[in-house]
């Protein structure tokens, strides 16, 4: 025969269990949200442009932590950049890949979205494009790649 307080007891702990675990989960999910705000950005020590860019990212809400390296290849490399997409500096967000003077209106639209792709990019220097003479608002075309959008998609991906 069961004893009705031990289940009772039983159904207790249970229930404690669950709400430390929902409670864990929880601040777990603030945390990882915390974190979709922030960028690693890895640069050449002397380039001037690629600071402007994480200069502008700062002024439109993002957290930036910058890392130095003269390797250009292997930073590339690291991050899996398509050969053809690459740019002056390489950043990490939220799990994706942001290949240089990417627009923070792109970025963020990739965070929101949240789209099986590898990451995007404007490939080369092109002027007027945040950090190149371009300001928190600039534009310039974007290369989604990896994923759904393959070798290369213009981003935002239409259908």
């Amino acid at each position: 025969m069961s004893n009705p307080n031990l289940s009772r007891r039983g159904a207790i702990l249970a229930v404690a269990a669950m709400l430390s675990t929902s409670s864990n989960l929880a601040f777990a999910a603030t945390d990882s949200d915390e974190k979709l705000n922030l960028m690693s950005v890895t640069k050449d020590p002397g380039c001037g442009c690629c600071g402007a860019w994480a200069d502008l990212a700062i002024e439109a809400g993002f957290e930036v932590e910058t890392t130095e390296t003269g390797d250009y290849v292997g930073m590339k490399r690291d991050a899996a950049v398509p050969e053809n997409l690459w740019s002056c500096h390489t950043t990490r967000i939220g799990g994706y890949i942001v290949e240089g003077h990417v627009p923070f209106a792109a970025i963020r639209q990739l965070l929101e979205q949240r789209l099986d792709i590898t990451g995007i990019a404007v490939p080369g220097m092109p002027a007027g494009s945040p950090g190149m003479g371009g300001g928190v608002e600039a534009t310039a075309e974007v290369i989604a790649w990896g994923g759904i959008a393959g070798d290369g998609r213009a981003f935002p991906l239409g259908g």
